[in-house]
């Protein structure tokens, strides 16, 4: 089954890997892809009806053909630019090792090269488990330079879950630091004995030894072995594929995110542009390039010759140390990560950090705490899906001179689309007509730009329920539109638990809770925490008989069966949950309760 049934041909005589022979798409003219055949029941939004993608000519002038085109849009060409610009310039910081742009492109190169004697070609995919240290920097270029797609795996997963990923991506080389080694080799032996296992790649780290010789190759000795000269693949169109990201990998069937070369580079340069950053920033890791690609900043950090300075562990006082050591400039973090900087100290800055936050509406409080101690943060909101952040809350200086309570509210809004991602509206999820903009009426949030993924691996029914034939992603998620154009994201669709800037499907976890011999009923929502954002508060009753487990059994219950974070923090034992006349759990009446406790 063709899963991007919306893109107008494939790749199947381009590439050996099944997975994506039959997704990957190649587009013969430029502009967008064909309109999508849809099999949603809701209409698309009605402001998109003009939307056309048809080529038109001008006089005399024929549109070019992609086929014919080799200036494909893709984020690769920003490393050749740098090793020319910014030769001598740092590239990447961490610990005791500096490297220079001309050195990462000359890594990146050997890398690829290596990558494809091991008989990766175009369209396989590569996965990587790792932290956000030096080898992720080099990956986001190597792999995709040797005509493959980068999977970079949630290093919080447990075992099961990278199992489920990496066969439901048919990885076919894996990248792994040497901290989640035995994580890995145990997700290995998980996957069906006729699946033939992925070649693995020991990322070495003198912090975390691993002594078994159990793996097939070595990172370094890949990079010493690779040629210099290596002429990296470049992508036949702007629309193959470049990196496969998962939005969940805690079922067996994890909606799997298939972006392409040309929003990968659409979307490095929206980051480089809504944050202002100029020529040679220093950027400090903090969100995990696992997750979004970071955001697509691994890339864009190449356009502008940046620094990447890289951090194992996001602790407030390694992060601190860096900051004032590197002479940071701009760094990203979810609303969790700016709470803990901004209760570590009470100290300022010896020098302003722009700080790009997202993934949850930060506090206003928290906001207004981070920027008197100098961090002046960014507030943006996108998925996985877009790739990372499209809509940004844009600062208006008339704003400069309101009370820091009043700029912190404003600032807590998600704000309006990027320049790739022009197009934001919130409209009623059944008629798709855009509601009335006053801040108060609650629609689906809808957007369409250039970032928007490919659609979901092997998932043809998810992906024409979002992506609609009009362009149109509908998001799932609820807002309200304010009467100056700036979207404010009010709930989450389904239920999803934000906690620490990960999502957490609450149905997951209700289904684990269910499978306890002792549960009847189970409802997960979010509770509000300073901390984290929100955490898991679980709901439960109980069946009438002898067992009756505690609080303590059942969290111990949970966290043998799914990742810690997944975990209700708080179990509450009902005699009955909420229900409406039709038997529906009434999860408002939940929420209402949980923030009480």
């Amino acid at each position: 089954m063709n899963t991007l049934a919306h893109t107008p041909l494939n790749l199947r005589q381009f590439s050996s890997s099944p997975s994506f022979r039959l997704y990957t798409p190649f587009i013969p003219t430029p502009g967008p892809p064909k309109q999508r055949t849809i099999h949603g029941s809701i209409p698309p939004p009605h402001l998109s009806k003009s939307y056309n993608s048809t080529p038109q000519k001008l006089g005399n002038v024929q549109p070019i053909s992609a086929a014919n085109d080799q200036t494909a849009l893709t984020p690769m060409h920003f490393l050749d630019r740098a090793a020319v610009i910014y030769s001598d310039c740092p590239s990447i910081i961490f610990n005791d090792i500096t490297r220079t742009w001309s050195e990462s492109r000359t890594r990146c190169l050997k890398l690829a090269s290596s990558i494809t004697a091991l008989g990766i070609t175009r369209g396989d995919v590569v996965s990587v488990v790792a932290p956000n240290i030096p080898a992720m920097c080099e990956l986001h270029f190597a792999v995709p330079m040797a005509g493959a797609v980068l999977n970079t795996i949630n290093t919080r997963l447990d075992a099961n879950s990278i199992s489920n990923l990496l066969r439901h991506g048919n990885s076919k080389l894996v990248f792994v630091d040497s901290q989640f080694a035995s994580l890995v080799w145990e997700a290995i032996t998980l996957l069906p004995p006729h699946l033939r296992r992925p070649m693995l790649v020991l990322i070495k780290d003198q912090e975390y030894s691993y002594s078994e010789n159990s793996f097939d190759h070595d990172y370094e000795s890949m990079v010493e072995n690779g040629d210099a000269a290596f002429e990296w693949v470049r992508p036949r169109s702007e629309w193959d594929p470049i990196a496969l990201n998962y939005t969940s990998g805690t079922t067996a069937a994890p909606k799997g995110v298939v972006h392409s070369h040309r929003s990968a580079f659409l979307q490095s340069v929206n980051m480089l542009f809504q944050c202002c950053v100029p020529q040679r920033p220093v950027y400090l890791w903090t969100v995990p390039m696992f997750h979004c690609n970071g955001w697509s900043f691994p890339w864009g950090l190449a356009g502008v010759g940046g620094v990447n300075v890289c951090l194992r562990r996001i602790e407030a006082p390694s992060v601190y140390q860096a900051l004032e050591e590197y002479g940071v400039t701009h760094m990203g973090g979810a609303p969790v990560v700016l709470n803990m900087l901004s209760n570590y100290t009470g100290s300022t800055l010896t020098a302003p950090v722009h700080v790009l936050t997202g993934g949850a509406p930060p506090p206003a409080a928290v906001l207004e705490r981070a920027e008197s101690l100098g961090f002046i943060v960014s507030h943006g909101y996108g998925l996985t899906e877009t790739g990372g952040h499209v809509v940004m809350c844009t600062w208006k200086k008339e704003w400069d001179h309101l009370p820091g309570s009043e700029r912190a509210r404003l600032k807590a809004r998600q704000g309006v689309g990027s320049i790739c991602t022009t197009e934001v509206d919130v409209v009623d999820s059944n008629t798709g007509e855009s509601l009335a903009r006053d801040g108060k009426t609650i629609g689906e949030v809808v957007l369409r730009g250039g970032t928007l993924m490919l659609g979901y691996l092997n998932d043809e029914e998810g992906t024409s329920r979002c992506m609609k034939e009009n362009g149109w992603f509908w998001t799932g998620d609820m807002g309200v539109m304010h009467e100056d154009g700036y979207l404010e994201v009010k709930d989450r669709s389904k239920d999803v638990i934000i906690c620490g800037g990960e999502n957490i499907s609450s149905i997951e976890v209700e289904a684990i809770l269910y499978s306890h011999s002792a549960v009847h009923e189970a409802a997960v929502v979010a509770r509000p925490c300073k901390y984290w954002g929100e955490t898991p508060c679980a709901f439960v009753s109980l069946k009438e008989a002898n067992e009756k487990p505690s609080e303590k059994d059942i969290r111990e219950f949970c966290k043998k069966r799914m990742p810690l974070f997944m975990v209700p923090r708080l179990v509450v034992f009902l005699l009955e949950l909420p229900k409406t006349s039709t038997g529906k759990v009434q999860k408002f009446l939940l929420r209402d309760m949980a923030k009480q406790i």
